[in-house]
């Protein structure tokens, strides 16, 4: 079996029926829906499998719901004998990964989510902030652009080469982005509520110190790299990356480098295929693929043995 590294999707990845056909045909990955629905206190599966897709996509429905999802499919990929050397996970997909690794239980995870949902939804006005990716432009030149605006915005995703996210105060977004266009990059504004990654999560990230300090962190059973430094790191310094996490930017494409160097292949677990996406665009000969239903798990079983 070549050396697998397991990836996990953050916010937007979300959609109704997600998890449902897996959950319908394997006790793990039910058994999994039915821990999240006690912990969180609602029908958190029924949200999963049925929607609606306008509460499913609230920050403070879609975090506890894909953390759950991807961790029921993993539980199904485990049974079928994949296993990983390394895990990562983009924005709240390192959530994700540090469960999947044994670093917190699902019965803390669920509840410290929740409560990052809650402080990022509410650390900055509705209409106050923005993000927009930025295609077809060098990191320097968004950097240099981004200084120059009137307020805050920045970087906030390294997604891949010529895929960048900005993020920040929404007039200051708007003014970077104009004179981004100006030079020759594509800006898309994001459907998002709250400027994730950037200075104005600052507050959020102090509320959610203390939370992240009160887990018992354990060494996770393989090594999960920090969307803050791109490199894995000890249980101790777990909290702290976390919190950074919030206000600093996500080193995606600095993360799958480090992980080039020690991996062979990389699955992506959980719905949708945004991951494997920004993979292929870093490193195209080095995706296994995508799992997040029964045709998608045969498949990338099949590449898996195919690749012994």
């Amino acid at each position: 079996m070549p050396g697998l590294a397991f990836v996990f999707p953050g916010q937007g990845a979300q959609r109704p029926g997600m998890g449902k056909e897996l959950a319908a045909n394997y006790a793990e990955a039910a058994r999994i829906y039915d821990q999240a629905d006690e912990i969180v206190g609602y029908k958190l599966s029924a949200l999963c499998f049925e929607g609606p897709a306008e509460q499913l996509n609230k920050t403070e429905f879609a975090q506890p719901a894909l953390l759950t999802t991807s961790l029921a499919i993993l539980e199904v990929v485990k049974k079928h004998g994949l296993s990983p050397v390394m895990m990562a996970g983009l924005s709240l997909g390192e959530y994700t990964a540090l469960v999947a690794t044994g670093a917190m239980s699902l019965q803390q995870a669920l509840p410290l989510v929740q409560h990052r949902a809650l402080f990022m939804q509410t650390a900055v006005p509705d209409g106050k902030g923005a993000m927009a990716a930025v295609l077809g432009l060098e990191a320097d030149q968004v950097t240099e652009i981004c200084q120059r605006a009137k307020g805050m915005v920045d970087i906030a995703n390294y997604n891949c080469p010529g895929q960048l996210v900005i993020s920040g105060e929404t007039e200051a977004v708007n003014e970077a982005g104009a004179s981004l266009k100006k030079i020759g990059g594509r800006v898309v504004p994001l459907a998002v509520s709250v400027p994730s990654h950037s200075q104005l999560m600052r507050d959020a990230a102090i509320k959610l110190q203390p939370e992240l300090h009160s887990v018992d962190w354990q060494e996770p059973s393989v090594p999960v790299v920090s969307n803050v430094n791109a490199q894995a790191n000890p249980r101790k310094d777990f909290a702290d990356l976390l919190e950074k996490q919030l206000f600093s930017p996500v080193l995606w494409e600095q993360s799958i480098r480090y992980m080039l160097n020690q991996v062979d292949y990389f699955v992506e677990i959980g719905p949708g295929s945004t991951l494997s996406g920004l993979i292929k665009k870093i490193d195209r000969s080095r995706l296994l693929g995508h799992i997040e239903d029964i045709p998608s798990l045969n498949k990338v079983i099949a590449e898996a043995n195919h690749h012994e």
